[in-house]
């Protein structure tokens, strides 16, 4: 296996727009940001699996159906009592999204439910930060990723940030960080970058974390494209312009390409990458993360490889 995700599976309720009555229309979209880097990487030429919790409903089997429709392996997906998670995700005129969050099974997966094998198979181990606000899931994603890390697997992790989910900034803030010691490869946006090292400066921010070990640091920047550090070398790799329909599902889908495309370079994706390997790989990335902002959704937007190359091979821009 190339990348296993860890994490949550669930329904984002999409504004879509108004009726004529001004009143908001909502799609359910799959999602959740683990299982999106799942699809994205998949969609982009990788083997992946998913590990997580759905509900015993419509929507929990309905998720089970969209990982194996894309191609993720769906042998670790867990079902439960509780009904499956749900995100409320509004969009305002700029493409920016707000969520509320219904949570129901994805807190309660426990470590034991977790395929060990799975873990130790995969290139690539990938978790996010909600799987660490509360519940089982908690205690799943650390063992996972220090059961990846202690058999020298590569850990990738994406501390995104979603405040309804927590008491308080400090908490977060103190979760958030207890795994890095962990991960090798970190991919955060410009307002999570405080709350990992306590700066919002680029240089610095990006320094503290390649110190604690991580060695691959990436800060989205949105459309201006992403800041990266990398063996003690720092540079901006600027992003595709697009007209924006929906930024949900752009950073998962930066990720899962650049984790694609890692993988590709064999057992030990992070051994012997030059800057100029990883700024194709980025500039992959950001080219993929336009084409999701042009489309709305979050899974339904992922390109699949063939979108992002004319018929000579050449890049295709959205």
């Amino acid at each position: 296996m190339d990348v296993t995700a860890i994490g949550e599976i669930l329904i984002d309720l999409t504004q879509t727009g108004v009726n004529e009555a001004g009143v908001p229309q909502f799609s359910a979209n799959p999602g959740g940001a683990p299982a999106n880097v799942a699809v994205a990487a998949a969609r982009l030429g990788a083997k992946t699996a998913f590990l997580g919790k759905v509900g015993n409903d419509g929507f929990g089997a309905y998720l089970r159906r969209v990982l194996e429709d894309n191609g993720v392996n769906s042998r670790g997906l867990r079902t439960g009592d509780q009904h499956t998670t749900m995100a409320i995700v509004s969009v305002d005129e700029t493409g920016e999204r707000s969520f509320r969050f219904v949570r129901g099974a994805d807190r309660d997966l426990p470590p034991e439910g977790v395929d060990e094998d799975e873990v130790l198979h995969s290139k690539i181990l990938h978790f996010g930060s909600v799987s660490l606000t509360a519940g089982l899931s908690r205690s799943a994603t650390i063992f996972a990723a220090r059961t990846a890390h202690r058999s020298g697997g590569v850990v990738s992790y994406d501390p995104n940030y979603r405040p309804a989910l927590w008491a308080s900034e400090a908490e977060a803030s103190e979760w958030m960080t207890i795994p890095l010691p962990l991960v090798d490869i970190l991919k955060a946006s410009e307002e999570e970058l405080p709350l990992l090292t306590g700066t919002a400066g680029l240089e610095e921010g990006t320094r503290i974390l390649e110190e604690r070990g991580i060695s691959l640091v990436m800060v989205t920047l949105g459309g201006e494209g992403c800041f990266c550090r990398w063996k003690g070398e720092t540079w901006h790799q600027p992003g595709v312009p697009v007209k924006v329909a929906d930024t949900n599902g752009a950073g998962d889908t930066f990720l899962g390409a650049v984790l694609s495309r890692l993988c590709q370079r064999g057992e030990k994706p992070l051994e012997g990458l030059t800057r100029a390997e990883l700024k194709d790989i980025l500039a992959f990335a950001n080219r993929a993360a336009a084409f999701t902002c042009s489309r709305s959704g979050a899974i339904p937007a992922m390109p699949a490889l063939a979108e992002l190359f004319d018929g000579q091979g050449s890049p295709r821009l959205p």
